[in-house]
């Protein structure tokens, strides 16, 4: 059985060393020079931070300190009747620019890095935007167009079955990257009209259907990833305002999500994996290996996206199990996953922006463009990102590790009692986080090789 958990863990290594967080599939409209570090400083500094994030994290041991440092908040009232306005006005925009996507998608040009409804969902709304969501405030809510238009809709209220929970969003985020890699909607405005539109009238029609409380909170994919992303940063709502604290801070409140969350949240950080592992030169010789012999690419994307996920999954059950272990507790190891799954969230946030920011970056100078004269075709203009940005992409990958390193520790002390059980617990993660970590590091600097076959 260790012998298993041990190729388990290794495979996991193996699959994440073949990942390129600093660039997305849809950046194919942009690219970053890869990074020259030298191979041993970078898995030697990113090996050796996180672990020793870990070590510093323990001489902190006492429940109460460590409540206390999540607990700190600012807050900041905010007037009824600002909020209100606020919430309209968002809503009315949100609405607005969903309508100018779909119609700049079908009228404006039709090269994709001259389309302003193409720079505004990759570029401006999943880089951009996304990123504001974990490192500002999680403003999804408010901004939401399907969500403001199924307020206004007839709804027929059906009960919606409980067993599926929020398995269909999994689905759902899985699809979508899918759908991304093999694929040019990213590229192509008209393709990425129609599933603007198709997702459009799914959404909506289960939203009268089941309700938009139920369809929102269990099928969506999109509000889903952003409930979870927003969680991590460090400006909350309340009922009666703002509350800011500490990035990350609010993953550390004792929470058991449900298996099914749990699932979504591994989902959530394989996603960026297997954006970035497409995109390799690695992936590109495998690719074209499978494909000779016979495997159709579709069907080759689609069990690498099928399999990767299943991968992550078991490994994670894997390292929880192994945490129950080290500290001789009698809690599941169910539990245990579930316990730990929100300091997957910070890890996921970390690649996002290093796997990002820099198209977003790249890219901004050519979206303002696009916006101010959507039905013309502009001329490329890319921003040229300097030498030292490479070297940001792997501070963000740490940074996104050590807040998880300081997540687990305070989850792992309102889980278990004493000092020392709770210190055991982390070990397991610990190992696996800084060969990931590591690898991570290492692939970042690799050169971007756009996907074969697709």
């Amino acid at each position: 059985m260790r012998t298993r958990r041990l190729v388990a863990v290794v495979l996991a290594v193996a699959l994440a060393s073949f990942v390129d967080p600093a660039m997305a599939h849809a950046s194919g409209l942009g690219s970053q020079d890869a990074g020259d570090a030298p191979f041993w400083f970078v898995m030697v500094t990113g090996g050796g931070v996180v672990g020793g994030s870990f070590l510093f994290a323990t001489l902190l041991t006492d429940h109460e300190a460590i409540r206390m440092v999540n607990a700190w908040r600012l807050r900041v009232p905010v007037d009824g009747r600002l909020r209100r306005a606020v919430v309209a006005l968002a809503g009315l925009a949100s609405v607005a620019a969903l309508a100018g996507i779909l119609y700049v998608a079908f009228a404006g040009p039709a090269n994709g890095q001259s389309n302003a409804a193409v720079l505004v969902v990759w570029a401006g709304w999943w880089a951009g935007y996304t990123i504001s969501v974990y490192l500002l405030a999680d403003t999804w809510p408010l901004v939401d167009p399907w969500r403001r238009i199924a307020g206004l809709l007839p709804r027929f209220d059906r009960r919606y079955p409980e067993r599926f929970g929020s398995w269909p969003a999994v689905a759902g985020l899985l699809g979508l990257v899918w759908l991304e890699v093999v694929s040019p909607v990213s590229e192509n405005p008209r393709l990425l009209g129609v599933v603007v539109a198709g997702y459009t009238v799914v959404t909506l029609a289960g939203a009268v259907v089941f309700g938009p409380d139920a369809w929102f909170g269990h099928v969506d994919p999109i509000a889903h990833a952003f409930r979870f992303f927003g969680r991590i940063a460090p400006v909350q709502r309340t009922d009666d305002g703002l509350a800011v604290g500490l990035p990350a801070s609010t993953l550390a409140h004792p929470s058991e999500p449900a298996r099914d969350e749990t699932a979504f949240i591994v989902a959530l950080l394989w996603a960026t994996t297997y954006d970035g592992l497409v995109s390799t030169g690695p992936w590109a010789l495998a690719a074209e290996f499978l494909v000779g012999v016979g495997v159709p690419p579709l069907l080759l994307y689609l069990g690498l996206l099928v399999t990767g996920y299943a991968l992550f999954r078991f490994v994670y059950r894997v390292a929880s199990a192994r945490a129950r272990e080290s500290a001789e507790s009698l809690v599941s190891p169910g539990y245990v996953a579930r316990w730990f799954a929100p300091a997957l969230l910070p890890i996921a946030a970390g690649y996002h922006v290093a796997h990002f920011l820099g198209y977003f970056l790249q890219l901004s100078e050519q979206l303002l463009r696009t916006v101010s004269a959507p039905l013309t075709t502009t001329t490329i203009s890319l921003v040229s990102l300097p030498g030292w940005f490479s070297s940001l992409q792997l501070v963000f990958v740490v940074a996104g590790h050590l807040f998880a390193i300081w997540v687990a520790h305070a989850l792992s002390f309102e889980l278990f009692p004493g000092r020392l059980q709770p210190i055991r617990s982390q070990y397991p993660f610990t190992f696996v986080m800084i060969f990931y970590t590591m690898t991570s590091m290492w692939i970042i600097a690799q050169p971007y090789t756009p996907p074969p076959y697709v």
